[in-house]
């Protein structure tokens, strides 16, 4: 019998195991191991004037995201095949009723502090992630969350969940009990905090970490406000790693022998939020004309410079099970019959708002909006910073820009973003069928039922969903050619840098 995804869920395996395993799977040069030693300079994409130092709010910012991957453990993480890996969990099972999961904590886990991490130091981290978060973070709710002894914690869902461990990836941020002051950052993660001032973020090593100490003796983080400015950094030799810095650094490394270019597949989804529930995109007819009015291949092109490829309006393109018989060509006929059909206003202008969150962001906006004027859909293109973005226009606005670098799982969004109790629903969508087919597959005890299941849930949102998902960048990361061991998965398994190294 293979080693599938299902026995993998319902199993763990060592921490250590999987650690190896991603550092096996890095970029460095295999006939030598990690040096230990040195500072790793990486820039990544923020503002210092909304920099986030709860590990349970909203981190906008990627370069507060990277901190705190590196300062706190989560219970799970991306991973290659299966996409879950251990980090503070190392081992969890599930109840016949695949409703009361156990996860066992990692053996010698420690603070920074030197206390070590407890049963009971996850329970009331997670209750707050639930409380700070909501369900779209913590799938469980508070009060079935509970220890099981000095290193067990139990999470009892009201419905059966087979894909917990899947869903506890990420977020799932471990802090000291009773944590009120998130200044100082202990965590238990790889690194702890050194400084933070201005635009940078210092963590030095900690020898203690259960999952081994980490070769570098450093790492700086460095916010840029512009993918422009962080391109210039890494080319200017300011810095050692451009984190997901865009393909225009990307073309312009290639040439270069003291840089080298990484490339992740199915890295981040840059696409357009239409709100369901009311409003000029609430007929399914609007919705699906603005789907056929989009050139898929010329927005990869000029957006993402051929660095990505084309998608079909489904989230998790990089999943095992994503469907890839969906596809969708371009229209304008088709899309402006649909238009007069609902009776669309195509006399009004309408905004587009977009964010420069992610390379490619505002580009994106403006050809869409050239292109979608094609089919009689008049949009006015206005750039927010992002503060004000997510202060005004996020889950309300009619239309918006989205971007997300997780894509390795259709369940994992779909239960996320999509389903009718999610309260990061940037769509609006209500869709009991959507809702149904969500909790099959999250209940789904083989893998064809699962994968049945799963088929559904792209199907619904293929056909009437609020997304418009036109294509899915590459992870480009441009990088010091001394740098080794960085990862290689898409989406956010890019802030896992524990394992790097410099020559």
């Amino acid at each position: 019998m293979g080693f599938t995804r299902r026995r993998f869920l319902h199993t763990g395996i060592g921490v250590s195991a999987a650690l190896l395993a991603a550092a096996c799977a890095g970029t460095g040069d295999p006939s030598s191991g990690p040096q230990r030693g040195g500072t790793l300079r990486v820039g990544a994409l923020g503002a210092a004037a909304r920099r986030e130092v709860d590990p349970h709010a909203n981190l906008a910012n990627d370069s507060d995201f990277l901190a705190a991957s590196l300062l706190y453990d989560a219970l799970t993480v991306p991973g290659a095949n299966p996409t879950v890996a251990p980090r503070l969990a190392t081992a969890w099972e599930a109840d016949a009723a695949q409703r009361r999961w156990s996860f066992t904590l990692a053996p010698g886990a420690a603070f920074h502090s030197g206390a070590p991490v407890t049963a009971e130091d996850v329970v009331w981290s997670m209750r707050r992630l639930r409380a700070v978060g909501g369900a779209s973070k913590m799938p469980v709710p508070e009060a079935g969350i509970a220890a099981d002894g000095a290193n067990r914690v139990v999470f009892t869902l009201d419905e059966p969940n087979t894909q917990l461990p899947l869903l506890l990836r990420l977020m799932t941020f471990t802090v000291p009990a009773g944590t009120t002051d998130f200044t100082a950052s202990v965590g238990s993660g790889p690194f702890r905090l050194d400084s933070a001032g201005g635009d940078t973020t210092r963590l030095v090593r900690n020898e203690h970490w259960h999952g081994g100490a980490p070769p570098l003796d450093a790492i700086e983080i460095t916010a840029f406000g512009s993918a422009d400015a962080l391109s210039n950094a890494v080319l200017g030799g300011q810095l050692d790693l451009a984190s997901n810095v865009g393909a225009i650094a990307g073309r312009a490394a290639v040439a270069r022998g003291d840089l080298r270019v990484i490339r992740r597949a199915d890295d981040t989804m840059v696409g357009l939020a239409m709100r369901t529930a009311d409003g000029p995109f609430a007929d399914p007819r609007v919705r699906a004309a603005v789907r056929l009015g989009v050139d898929r291949q010329r927005l990869v092109d000029q957006v993402y410079s051929g660095f990505g490829r084309t998608a079909a309006d489904v989230l998790g393109t990089a999943d095992p099970l994503y469907d890839t018989a969906l596809s969708r060509a371009r229209d304008v006929d088709r899309a402006r019959t649909l238009l007069r059909e609902a009776n669309f206003d195509t006399g009004r202008t309408h905004a587009l708002v977009t964010k420069a969150e992610v390379a490619g962001e505002v580009e994106s906006a403006r050809v869409l909006a050239t292109q979608l004027g094609e089919i009689g859909l008049r949009l006015e293109v206005q750039v927010a910073e992002s503060g004000a973005f997510y202060d005004r226009t996020w889950l309300t606005a009619p239309l918006y820009t989205v971007s997300w670098g997780t894509n390795d799982s259709v369940l994992f969004l779909a239960a996320k973003l999509m389903t009718s109790g999610s309260n990061r629903n940037e769509t609006a969508f209500r869709d009991p069928e959507f809702d149904a087919a969500t909790a099959r597959a999250l209940a789904a005890t083989d893998e064809t039922a699962l994968a049945a299941a799963c088929r559904e849930v792209q199907r619904i949102q293929f056909e009437r969903g609020g997304y418009v998902v036109w294509g899915m960048a590459d992870g480009v990361d441009v990088a010091r050619t001394g740098v080794s061991g960085l990862p290689t998965l898409g989406g956010f398994g890019r802030v896992q840098l524990e394992r790097a190294w410099l020559a």
